[in-house]
């Protein structure tokens, strides 16, 4: 397993300590502010074809139907449609599970709470809202303004200036949504990871878990749980094993990592066989 783990390495000075609720540091690397600007511009492409074909969808289904609809009232359904679409886009993505818009997982980045603890919704929610004043505000201000009024085009440039660049001036990279949400964006641990856990193992059967032991974590639990068995930091897998025994009530059997890669894969199986029956437990408190 070693040998098959690799992580981009991030400066020193971008590198963050990460308490888990077990205790565990994972040390995560922030995302850099123009690896975050190509994520979001991955993000806005997409958002804009979505659009252009919604609008030639509309238009095709108007033509056919001979309706000939107000201009004014086809762009006010527009803009609000433009509304939903790009606030739903990041923050039904970020409240997953993965915490990352198709942007940043094409990156290899995501959203974490900087306090260690779950993303919650109120969190997402806050730095995403915060977006439409950084950004699509001023945008959409400069859009409707009259070429002729220079003032409020510098304006609204400078607005959109200080609060694109002011990742720039913080050490921690981060946007103005990020700071008043409690939240990074950092990269996630990259490894081979699901084909070595799933392997079969020769010299012994895979552990069996209860019901009861399973529940003591959700799928942020797991996130957590596939980044330390991805590190393959062995005290921090005893510490990860002893907390989950502990907790269930079950006896040290000196095989920590094999311990880990049973739980971990026994989760995951329970996990999806509670999504394909509509149950999603976001985390151990919401069983």
């Amino acid at each position: 397993m070693a040998g098959s783990s690799r992580r981009i390495h991030a400066p020193r000075s971008m590198r963050r300590s990460f308490i888990t609720p077990e205790g565990v540091d994972l040390q995560l690397d922030l995302g850099g502010a123009g690896e975050r600007a190509a994520a979001f511009m991955i993000d806005a492409v997409i958002l804009v074809l979505t659009l252009v074909l919604a609008t030639l969808l509309i238009a095709f289904v108007e033509h056919e139907a001979g309706t000939n609809g107000s201009d004014d009232a086809a762009t006010v359904i527009w803009l609000l449609g433009f509304f939903v679409l790009r606030n739903g886009w990041f923050t039904l993505f970020e409240i997953g599970g993965r915490g990352a818009t198709p942007g940043k997982r094409l990156l290899g980045l995501r959203v974490v709470a900087r306090d260690g603890a779950r993303l919650t919704g109120g969190a997402v929610i806050v730095r995403n809202a915060m977006r439409e004043i950084e950004i699509f505000l001023p945008l959409t201000a400069l859009a409707m303004t009259s070429s002729g009024d220079a003032f409020m085009t510098l304006f609204m440039l400078a607005w959109t200036g200080i609060f694109a660049l002011f990742p720039l001036f913080n050490r921690d990279r981060l946007r103005v949504g990020d700071l008043l949400a409690g939240t990074w964006v950092v990269h996630n641990v990259r490894a081979r990871l699901a084909a070595d856990i799933a392997a079969p193992r020769a010299e012994q059967p895979r552990r069996q878990f209860s019901d009861a032991t399973l529940r003591l974590y959700g799928i942020y639990e797991l996130q957590t749980l596939e980044d330390v068995l991805r590190r393959h930091n062995p005290d921090t897998m005893t510490l990860v094993a002893g907390s989950i025994r502990r907790k269930a009530g079950l006896p040290d059997d000196g095989d920590d990592e094999g311990f880990l890669r049973d739980y971990y894969l026994a989760l995951c199986v329970k996990l999806e066989r509670e999504v394909a029956l509509g149950h999603r437990r976001s985390d151990k408190s919401a069983a």
